[in-house]
This record gives structure tokens, C-alpha cells and sequence, in this order.
């Protein structure tokens, strides 16, 4: 299988590139950094740095866009929420128009999103969340929804059209990489009150997920990439201590939160999402990590901790 992928110098990108390449699916990469790229990903993959670069005769069987800047990693102000809107939203319109004059389609496109779509909820919220709601009118749910939108113009041009909404994602690298040096030095614990709800998938689960949907042809849609078993964040912080010998005691208080990150610090780390994901469990998919604890064992696994 020919595949083009976007993003795939990234923290999910660069592991999904590794799993293909061992597979023996022939791969080209859309990247900004040409020489970066190659030296992370090695000398298999093809690189391309615009898309004009694929002839019109050129045979793609599958695009997994993963394009798309961190939303975690600035405070939001207008001028961020304009770039991470534009990392998204512009790669996907210039695919579109690759679509649209390849004289051979694809037949599946995958356009990674986040269950930000939804908009956050209050701690303490139990109404699941699934892919028939729809989103709260906020800066997560204005940034997923216009992203969808602009893949879904692919269906268009006859290709099948797969959204999935992933929750915090746990593997080596991610969220974890940026807490473990804290929960180390003994300085883990909740964040908030802790009652906000974390929607969780492990990295090896939302890969297999990813293949799922390549070989189903009836899968097309939306689809919540989330472990069964959502957590609070106090249960989630509790059990990584656990599992690192270390004690969960520091309370990061919600002012200092908001001081700190503003808007994406109240947003993202203080209110929470309590998501399923009914229309993978109506596929009958099967999680390899269904609950936080073994997730977490295999994560610190590949950090090369437990």
C-alpha cells in the first residue's frame, strides 16, 4: 500500500512511519524540514516538501493527515489560535486539491482530530460524551470543526473519510514526556480539584485503531480514538505515582493554572471530557490497553522504566 502521511515527524507520526515501514508499505511524508525529517525517519520514506512535487499519475492508496501544531504547547493568545488554526486547516486544503487532480483517488483518508471538538465540561460532569453530540461553542470546538470540515471536502472526489477525535494519548513521548521529570523529582499530583474527567488512549491502541480503519471499507466518519475507561485527572495522577515509587502530593490550585496559562491552562488542564468511544465498540475493536493502570505500565515501558 502506497501511503501519504502528514505529521509524521511528530510524536504519533514518527511511531505510525516505524509500524508502516516494518509492514513494507511504501511511504511518502509531506514535511517542512527536509533534512530534520531525514534524519529522524532514516532513508526509506519518500520526502516531499510541497505536494506538487506528486505527479498526477501517481498511485496513493491512503492519506493519514496528522498535520497540525501544538495545542498544548503556548498560552492562546489571537495570534497563536491563527497559527495553530492555519497548521491545520492549510495542509488539508492544499491535499484536497491533490485529491482532486490525482487521475487515480485514494480510497481512505484519515484526518486526525482531538475530542476538543466537544468543548470541555465542568469537573465532576457524568454525561458521556459520543460522536452524536455536538460541540460547545469554544476555541477546541471552532479548531476541530473546521479542520473536519475541510477534510471531509475529500468525499467530494469519491474517498472514503474517516475523523478520529483522540484524547490525550500516552506512549513515550507527549504528555508523558513532559511529566515524568516532575513525578521523578516528587513533585506529581492533581491538578485543580482533580475531578475533571481524562479521556485516555494508549499510543499502541490508537495505531491499531489507525490500521482498523485503513482495511474496514464500512469504516467512514467520525470515531472518538478513547480507551472504555475515562479517569479523573486525581485517579490518573495517583496511579502514575504509584507505578514511578513516588508520592502524588503536590496540588497545583486552579489559580495558579490560570495565571500560568490562561486560557489553555483553564481549558485543557482544569476542565475535563468524559468521552467514549461508542462507534469503535459498535465495530467490535478490541483495546490491548482498556484501563489507565496497564496503559501507563506499557508507556513507562518504552521510556525504559518499569
Amino acid at each position: 500500500m502506497h501511503i501519504l502521511i502528514t505529521g509524521g515527524t511528530g510524536f504519533i507520526g514518527s511511531t505510525l512511519v516505524r509500524q508502516f515501514l516494518n509492514q513494507g508499505h511504501q511511504l511518502t511524508l509531506y514535511v517542512r524540514d527536509y533534512a530534520a525529517a531525514r534524519l529522524k525517519l532514516g532513508p526509506d520514506p519518500v520526502l516531499v516538501r510541497h505536494l506538487d512535487e506528486i505527479p498526477n499519475t501517481t498511485r496513493i492508496d491512503a492519506i493519514i493527515n496528522l498535520a497540525g501544531e501544538n495545542i498544548a504547547s503556548e498560552r492562546w493568545t489571537q495570534q497563536r489560535k491563527q497559527t495553530l488554526i492555519n497548521s491545520r486547516i492549510l495542509p488539508t486544503r492544499e491535499l484536497v486539491q491533490l485529491v482532486a487532480r490525482l487521475e487515480v483517488r485514494p480510497d481512505v483518508w484519515i484526518n486526525s482530530s482531538a475530542i476538543g471538538y466537544y468543548g470541555s465540561q465542568l469537573p465532576g460532569a457524568e454525561s458521556p460524551l459520543t460522536e452524536a453530540d455536538s460541540g460547545q461553542p469554544e476555541f477546541t470546538h471552532e479548531l476541530c470543526r473546521r479542520w473536519e470540515a475541510e477534510a471531509r471536502k475529500a468525499e467530494v472526489h469519491g474517498v472514503r473519510v474517516c475523523l478520529v477525535r483522540t484524547g490525550s494519548v500516552l506512549g513515550n513521548g507527549g504528555m508523558l514526556a513532559q511529566l515524568l521529570p516532575m513525578y521523578r523529582l516528587w513533585m506529581g499530583g492533581r491538578i485543580g480539584s482533580g475531578k475533571q474527567m481524562m479521556s485516555w488512549i494508549q499510543l499502541q491502541d490508537l495505531l491499531a485503531i489507525f490500521q482498523h480503519l485503513l482495511s474496514s471499507p464500512s469504516s467512514r466518519g467520525v470515531y472518538n480514538a478513547v480507551a472504555p475507561e475515562p479517569v479523573t485527572q486525581a485517579t490518573f495522577s495517583a496511579t502514575l505515582a504509584s507505578l514511578l515509587r513516588r508520592p502524588a502530593l503536590l496540588n497545583l490550585r486552579a489559580s495558579w493554572v490560570r495565571t500560568l496559562f490562561g486560557e489553555m491552562g483553564d481549558r485543557l488542564l482544569l476542565q475535563g471530557q468524559l468521552v467514549k468511544p461508542a462507534r469503535l465498540q459498535d465495530e467490535s475493536f478490541v483495546y490491548n490497553y482498556p484501563d489507565v493502570r496497564s496503559a501507563l505500565q506499557a508507556s513507562l515501558c518504552d521510556f525504559g522504566l518499569n
